[in-house]
């Protein structure tokens, strides 16, 4: 019997929100769960959900109540994905998740933890929370040691596992090169306007150097596709790079590959951004605001500037430079592949 046992499942994440790396937490995981599932998804937007899983039944992840109510109707609640239990988004977000656990298992649901990383938990009572309700649960894989090695210390008897992030598991495909620079920036507090500036100094001295288009790939509709407007009101964005500049709003996954085939360097801050554009071979360097994107580039053997730490436009333009048209190991993407595939593992549990 597999742990889903082939029924009706709650798959509950951030999906239909314009994210692509949700979507593509969720393209993996329906294929995972195979055709013998039967999901019902939490969506804030039906028909983007609809449009990866036809068959699906979806219910308004904003309403929690509904959300607890459609628990009657499942066996499986399954936390498909990325950093559910955290308090950096809001406590009420972690509350939120939380409660999914307790009801769920009240009332003899099974919940099962796939690919997800554990924190950040910023607040004392968030960590009691997490540390007293992790047990609760019926299995867990997660996506990173650090992860994986505090919830064995919160509830080490709970069956789980470790593998790089599922997104992983996505197809490979040729990078092309020769082209553009692809930028997948976010807002991030971390980054004040000196430290902006910093960044996009350096960014405009490369592209300058490479006479190379920059596109600003915006990886989440509603975060990202105003970046570049923002900077150029606030006077942060040289002239010569505004010239350069592209802002591109991708409405697929496919559309991702499309926009970094050619790139002759991706400079991600966005972990799935950097999961699926290393998948296409590209050149990388990456920023990280958060420590999953520091724990995926060294996985996959890409430079990385820590965004919580001292950094210098020259120290950046060193580190991209000497990244520019280098393409990814073949090897190494498989390897992460096969090790990705491990997720799976959690639905085959008795």
């Amino acid at each position: 019997m597999t742990a889903t046992g082939g029924g009706r499942v709650l798959l509950c994440g951030y999906y239909g929100e314009h994210n692509l790396g949700d979507d593509a937490l969720l393209q993996v995981l329906l294929q995972q769960l195979g055709s013998n599932t039967r999901p019902l998804i939490t969506a804030h937007d039906p028909a983007a959900v609809k449009a990866q899983a036809p068959m699906a039944t979806c219910v308004d992840r904003r309403s929690l109540p509904r959300v607890l109510w459609a628990i009657n109707s499942v066996d499986t609640v399954v936390f498909g994905g990325g950093s559910l239990l955290q308090d950096s988004t809001s406590f009420k977000s972690l509350v939120y998740y939380l409660a999914l656990i307790v009801v769920a298992r009240l009332r003899g649901r099974r919940v099962l933890l796939w690919g997800q990383g554990l924190g950040p938990l910023r607040r004392p009572l968030s960590r009691w929370l997490v540390h007293a309700l992790l047990p609760w649960c019926t299995a867990a894989s997660w996506r990173d040691q650090q992860s994986f090695d505090l919830a064995k210390r919160w509830a080490p008897s709970l069956p789980m596992a470790m593998a790089p992030d599922p997104v992983w598991q996505m197809p490979t495909s040729a990078w092309t090169g020769g082209e553009s620079i692809v930028v997948s920036w976010r807002p991030t507090p971390l980054l004040t306007r000196a430290r902006w500036i910093n960044l996009v100094r350096a960014l405009d001295q490369l592209s300058s150097e490479l006479e190379a288009p920059v596109v600003w790939l915006a990886f989440h509709h509603h975060q990202d596709a105003d970046l570049l407007p923002w900077l150029d009101r606030d006077g942060i964005l040289p002239s010569a790079l505004r010239r350069r500049s592209t802002v591109v709003v991708p409405q697929s996954l496919v559309a991702v590959d499309a926009a970094v085939q050619s790139a002759r360097l991706v400079v991600p801050m966005r972990l799935h951004a950097l999961i699926l554009a290393r998948l296409v071979g590209c050149p990388m360097a990456a920023l990280s605001y958060d420590p999953k994107v520091a724990a995926a580039a060294a996985m996959s053997g890409v430079p990385c500037t820590d965004l919580t730490g001292w950094f210098s436009t020259e120290g950046l333009l060193a580190q991209w430079r000497g990244c520019v048209d280098r393409s990814a190991d073949a090897d190494q993407l498989r390897f992460l592949q096969a090790q990705a595939a491990d997720h799976a593992r959690l639905f085959s549990r008795g």
